[in-house]
This record gives structure tokens, sequence and C-alpha cells, in this order.
């Protein structure tokens, strides 16, 4: 059995079958240089490849990875369910095309010295690197835009990197109402409603590979969850 692991790494899989094992190998051959005792959890959701046949391999290659399947396309659901399977004292949620060790660091320097509870890696703030197609950098605009004027969003991002310390944020987590794409959003906003300490840290996004799903494709479930997000956060609280 591996050890108890500090950090839990939430990375949700869907369709990733060109670049999970190389994407999963390289970042555990990293990690090995930060000296953590980490468990990594890929939450699959839906995939119609062998996403969910490369995950498994890497779960018996690796003893600190382990893997399970939400059973439909669904990133939010999987990344909620991901967080509350996490053990660890710290919790880093990450994207399988980013794997972004150095958020990593920067984010357990804050939350280790107690500077914050809830780490966001914004790609919106000044500083930040966003090198993403102009029609997805736009979108970001828009959705934290509507956040801002809808639910009072103090931030620049919601999607995308977060560290947190587990036992400050396990309640937020089941608390979300919302699932897909907006799980995210609504874990950060009910985070800086409910007086967590929040901050931003600026991080770079190169993407390894086109998105899963086509942009223009996500758009009736985003503006659906939109009103969810606002009904569950304005009218029920």
């Amino acid at each position: 059995m591996p050890p108890e692991p500090r950090i839990s790494i939430v990375i949700p899989i869907y369709n990733e079958e060109a670049i999970l094992h190389a994407a999963v190998v390289d970042l555990v051959d990293r990690l090995e240089e930060v000296d953590w005792p980490y468990e990594l959890i890929l939450a699959e959701n839906g995939s119609r490849d062998n996403t969910v046949e490369i995950a498994e391999q890497l779960a018996e290659r690796f003893e600190q990875v382990s893997t399970f399947s939400y059973g439909q396309p669904n990133y939010g659901a999987a990344l909620k369910e991901g967080m509350l399977r996490a053990r660890g004292e710290f919790v880093i949620c990450d994207e399988i095309d980013l794997c972004d060790i150095d958020f990593y660091q920067r984010a357990m320097a804050i939350l280790e010295t107690h500077e914050a509870d809830l780490v966001v890696g914004s790609k919106a703030m000044a500083g930040a690197s966003d090198e993403r197609p102009f029609m997805r950098r736009l979108a970001t605009q828009v959705i934290n835009g509507m956040l801002r004027v809808s639910l009072g969003f103090k931030g620049t991002d919601t999607h995308g990197l977060k560290a947190f310390r587990r036992a400050s944020l396990v309640d937020v987590a089941r608390s979300c109402l919302v699932d897909k794409d907006l799980f995210a959003s609504e874990f950060v906003i009910r985070a800086e409603r409910g007086g967590v300490r929040v901050t931003e840290i600026p991080v770079r996004v190169l993407e390894k590979r086109q998105p899963s799903i086509h942009l223009f494709r996500r758009v009736p479930n985003v503006m659906r969850n939109m009103v969810r997000l606002f009904y569950a956060i304005r009218i029920q609280g």
C-alpha cells in the first residue's frame, strides 16, 4: 500500500487516449523531484475511446495512481467526486493537458504558510499567459463577466487549476448543486461567499491538444447551468 498521501491531485479525464499515458508518466516523473507523499486520482467520465483501459493500466503500474469512472460525460460531477474521494490534507485540481508542477509548488507555498485556504490559478489576471485560441480566451472573459454581474464574483477566474486545504473546502464541494462546466465556478464562488480565504496566482495556459468537446457545442449547457447556478446561489443560498 502507498503511504498516506499529504496531497491529492484530481484530474478529470474524457476521451484522452492520445495523451493520457504520456501525460501521467511525465507527471509522476516530475513529482519525484518535489518528494511529496501524494495520490493521483484520474476521474474518468463517459469516455468513448480507450481512456478507461489506459487509466486502469496506469493505476496498476503506479501505486500512487487510482482511477474511477463516473459513467457519463460530466466534467463537474467527476471533479466533485474526485474531490470527495481525496484523502490528502491538500487537494490540487489539474487538467490532463496542463499538469502544471510550477502551479503546485507556488500554491503549496501559500497553503502551507496559511496565507489562504484556496488558491486559484488564474489565466485572466495580470501576469498570466493565456496562449489558447482567441475564441477560448473570449469565452473565459464572457463567463467571468457574467459571474461578476449575476453573482458578485470578485475574482478573475474560476475554471482550471485550483489547490485547497481539504478540511476547509470539502463541505463547500458537497454543497455545490451545479455540475458539468460550471461546478468549478460554483465551488469558487461558494467558497468566496462563505468567507474562505481565497487568493489567485497567475498561470500560463498552453494546451497540449484540442479541447475534447467543441466550444460551441458547450454553449447551450453552459447557459442552462448559468441559470441553475444563479438559482442555486441567489435563491436557494
